[in-house]
């Protein structure tokens, strides 16, 4: 090479260096350099941490990918400004760019270098991006970031049949086209939690959620639902010796296929033999006075309107219409909010609350449901008002009531919400119909078609009580002795030995 070549060589490298010595190329290397630090920290805190905090997850997949970032550009930025602060002060002489000679040994290396680097880059932010779609799709970031705004929702869900399925399995479901859709509402929710423009409560239903076909019915196949299910409740009384009363009954569950079972029973609404259309004129869906059946069979339409309904024939038939899918009678799967009287009758049964205490499921009730603003305003006041009425029972253990105080605190901690003011009467249960109207918002005897027939709310269409009890709560069933057909069997035989499944014995 000659002196010439290596002269022009030096001075490329020498000018590239000089470049990058400005203020903000080198605010932008300091900016990238702690950046990168802090992504390698926070990602090995991700990795070997049992239980990681929310904020760990955005801060190492999400802020600190961005800081650098900008950083980078901010090196780049720098470099532009110093190229073209020297062509100003050099009288219209455009600064050369570096030249690149691969001949030379110390270019090849240098390019060597940065294309290790970007390799490098590239394959790190490939795996930071997935981290990050990865971290925006977990229960974490959806239920514990927005902390305030959500916490109520994902104390209820922590608690309910499906505290292992992800937040994203029920409101995204799989598919780019919902994936897109929640990004961009996530967008309207993040804008609305920073400048605090959320309601309170956050209402419901949710009106966009993805139809039961997409989320529940991946887990859930309706086919296969079909018999009766048996069912316990116990309700303890508001005199002194918490009386419970037990009504044990099997519920007509039922199925909607013929060809798995017998279509009958609940599950008749399943929209598999039949389709199920409603009038929503009521945004909350708790009023329903329009229903439409239809045969899919035969094709056979009949049309129920409410007798009470507000709303004129031409309203009715403009009103947007909605097939009724599980979410209309299952609205409350996982985000439950237990009303109080379920809730004590619940920590009563099971033991947590000790029903010897007098007066308890009174007194406990009377607690959870007063007016409170604050979480720890009502745990304060609910202690007080426990203390305060069981000071005329001096015979009461301390340890009975300290217990009793607790349970009913971690009742009101994980069911009522003041700060987002959310609580059962803001979340209706539509399952069943003891304490809101679910089924009865249809089957309610008012809902009459053209031949004045009514739906039906005989309690036997879905109910067969087989025993009612009080002064028992009793946590296990009695059976009856087997009686098996042909006499008493012989010591050890099976059931097996004789019934193969084929021709009977």
């Amino acid at each position: 090479m000659s002196d010439k070549s290596l002269e022009r060589h030096d001075w490329g490298i020498r000018n590239l260096i000089s470049l990058l010595r400005n203020p903000i190329s080198l605010a932008g290397e300091a900016f990238a350099a702690v950046s990168l630090a802090n992504i390698v920290f926070l990602f090995l805190v991700d990795v070997l941490s049992s239980q990681p905090s929310p904020y760990v997850g955005i801060l190492a997949y999400m802020v600190a990918p961005g800081c650098l970032i900008l950083g980078l550009l901010l090196i780049l930025v720098g470099v532009l400004v110093e190229r073209r602060h020297r062509y100003l002060r050099a009288a219209g002489q455009p600064p050369a760019y570096p030249r690149l000679d691969l001949n030379l040994p110390e270019q090849r290396s240098a390019l060597a270098f940065f294309l290790s680097f970007v390799v490098v880059f590239v394959l790190i932010s490939v795996l930071g991006s997935y981290r990050a779609y990865e971290f925006t799709d977990s229960v974490q970031f959806c239920g514990q970031l927005c902390h305030r705004v959500m916490n109520p929702e994902f104390v209820a869900y922590s608690q309910s049949p499906h505290a292992r399925v992800r937040c994203v399995d029920c409101h995204v479901g799989a598919g780019a086209g919902w994936y897109v859709r929640s990004k961009l509402s996530g967008a309207r929710q993040v804008y609305a939690t920073i400048f605090h423009k959320f309601p309170q409560p956050i209402p419901t239903p949710v009106q966009n959620l993805r139809p039961a076909q997409g989320t529940c019915e991946q887990c859930h196949w309706p086919r296969k639902f079909v018999g009766d299910q048996y069912k316990s409740i116990t309700h303890f009384g508001t005199d002194e010796k918490n009386t419970p009363r037990q009504i044990r009954l099997l519920i007509r569950t039922g199925g909607g296929d013929p060809t798995t079972g017998v279509a009958t029973g609940i599950h008749w609404h399943m929209n598999i033999g039949t389709e199920i259309t409603y009038a929503v004129t009521d945004p909350t869906r708790e009023k329903i006075d329009w229903v439409q059946t239809r045969n899919l069979a035969t094709g056979a339409v009949t049309v129920y309107k409410a007798g009470d309904a507000a709303e004129t024939d031409a309203q009715l038939a403009a009103a947007p219409k909605r097939r009724m899918d599980c979410i209309d009678c299952h609205n409350r799967p996982t985000h439950i909010y237990v009303p109080p009287d379920r809730s004590v009758d619940q920590s009563l049964l099971a033991g947590r609350l000790d029903p010897a205490v007098p007066f308890l499921k009174q007194q406990a009730v009377a607690a959870l449901t007063g007016d409170y603003n604050t979480t720890p305003e009502a745990l304060q006041k609910i202690e007080r008002s426990l203390r305060d009425f069981y000071a005329k029972y001096p015979t009461l253990p301390p340890a009975a009531l300290n217990n009793t105080i607790q349970e009913v605190q971690r009742i009101y901690s994980s069911s009522i919400f003041p700060e987002m003011k959310v609580d059962w009467r803001t979340h209706p249960d539509n399952i069943g119909h003891f304490y809101f109207p679910g089924c009865f918002r249809c089957h309610d005897g008012q809902h009459m078609n053209a031949q004045g027939k009514a739906l039906t709310n005989d309690c036997t269409t879905c109910h067969l009580f087989i025993g009612q009890e009080t002064g028992t709560a009793r946590t296990d069933i009695v059976g009856q002795k087997f009686d098996h057909p042909g006499g008493e069997l012989p010591e050890g035989v099976k059931c097996m030995d004789c019934h193969s499944g084929g021709v009977g014995p």
